[in-house]
């Protein structure tokens, strides 16, 4: 059997040369790994911003109402083993090597052998079927209908939080292309939950496809979202008859996503689905989910948002400027060059004082010395650096002198590197 290195080492050498759409792989190791998949109930959610968030808060709840949960997400934010957990914890090493040790021979008998998100993808199903979890949230990769987290029959509920321009090689160049492919989660008879947006046809595409497959159509109702109280301690907000609830997570999307995880419950409860109101407050309030708004140390306040498209950067600079009105930050910053960086410097140009650039480790990384190329065309002063270590420390030491706020942004990719950077000269000043 691998150990646990041996069996990261070999998930990632699987095939990872670009994204082969398609569910005939993942069928068929499914189906030599004994179809765990149909043995678990799903609730299966895609979208292009937001699906992180919503998970982690659903699974809370969840967790909350009294369910042995399972939990599917990507990309991994710190250590890959928070991409499958069981009832809030990580799968451990000895069962990810374990159980990648039975699933390899029968991925290396395939002719056509897997890529690495189908292999993970796979042998979550069966940690998941092996743990007894009663209820699976399970997050697609960046689609939808071939997204081989799609290989699952009729899930519980089908959710769709939200559509943006993102992937748009593999997805399609518009909204609408995007919902489509993003729909092909609906199956017959499931609910639908679209978390909805102001493109009406967005959701006219998604609500004829939830029509098509005889499900249930539901729409979160933002409107009903009120006295919204955001601190940098957490959130307060109602929402309906749902008044008073608090979440951790900060940033002004997150009620958003709130309201869209309450809609899920009371439809689920609704369904059968166990929740209390005690157990949605309690669920709500514990949630957790990093590398979104996440406070990482206070004066100077340093946070990292992972926005990588225009979407989500306009969700981080609507947040940054409600949390500290008419103040200069200080910004680390590493992009993918397939991205709209250009763009998302533009906007961010106005209230960022200075910028430290840094490239994510991941081969579709654009360079540190081009970013800052960029930040300099809008006029912002800006330092290029080797790595998010050296990025971070010459960040945090300014911005404690200046007396300003700093964030990183960008990419998930920089978080692990930036936040132990981070934490390391807390430590320091503690210590002083």
């Amino acid at each position: 059997m691998m150990n646990y290195q041996e069996a990261l080492s070999y998930i990632h050498s699987v095939s990872w040369l670009g994204s082969k759409p398609g569910l005939d792989r993942i069928t068929e190791l499914c189906r030599r790994i004994g179809n765990p998949q149909d043995s678990l109930r799903f609730i299966h959610v895609a979208g292009t911003n937001g699906k992180g968030s919503f998970c982690a808060m659903l699974e809370s709840v969840l967790r909350a109402s009294g369910y042995e949960t399972g939990l599917f997400t990507s990309p991994y934010i710190e250590h890959f083993r928070e991409r499958m957990q069981v009832s809030g914890k990580p799968i451990t090493e000895e069962e990810l090597a374990e159980i990648t040790s039975y699933v390899r021979p029968h991925a290396e008998a395939m002719e056509d052998t897997p890529t690495e998100f189908e292999l993970v993808t796979a042998i979550s199903f069966l940690y998941f079927k092996r743990k007894g979890c009663r209820i699976v949230i399970l997050e697609t990769g960046m689609g939808g209908r071939l997204d081989s987290t799609n290989v699952i029959h009729p899930p519980i509920m089908s959710v769709i939080t939200g559509i943006s321009t993102d992937h748009t090689e593999y997805l399609g160049d518009t909204p609408a292309q995007i919902a489509a492919e993003k729909a092909g989660i609906i199956k017959p008879g499931s609910i639908v939950l679209y978390g909805g947006g102001k493109d009406e046809s967005v959701q006219a595409i998604i609500e004829q496809k939830a029509a098509d497959e005889g499900c249930s159509f539901h729409c979160v109702d933002q409107s009903a979202l009120s006295n919204v109280c955001l601190t940098i301690d957490g959130t307060s907000f109602d929402y309906g008859p749902h008044k008073n609830l608090h979440i951790q997570l900060c940033g002004d999307y997150q009620p958003i996503n709130a309201a869209k995880v309450i809609t899920a419950a009371d439809i689920l409860r609704h369904g059968g689905v166990k929740i209390t109101d005690d157990s949605l407050r309690i669920g709500l309030a514990n949630a957790t989910w990093k590398g979104r708004f996440e406070v990482l140390a206070r004066e100077p306040d340093v946070i990292f948002d992972g926005a990588h498209n225009i979407e989500g950067m306009q969700h981080a600079l609507s947040s940054m400027q409600g949390y500290y009105p008419n103040k200069k930050i200080a910004i680390v910053m590493g992009v993918m060059k397939d991205k709209e960086y250009e763009q998302m410097v533009q906007m961010l140009a106005p209230i960022c004082d200075r910028a430290f650039t840094a490239a994510p480790s991941n081969p579709r990384a654009l360079s540190s010395e081009e970013l800052a190329k960029v930040f300099a065309s809008h006029g912002i002063y800006a330092t290029a650096f080797t790595s998010f270590e050296s990025a971070a420390k010459e960040a945090f030491q300014y911005a404690a002198k200046q007396g300003i706020p700093l964030f990183c942004l960008g990419s998930l990719y920089s978080y692990a590197a930036f936040k132990h950077t981070i934490n390391q000269l807390k430590i320091h000043k503690e210590t002083k």
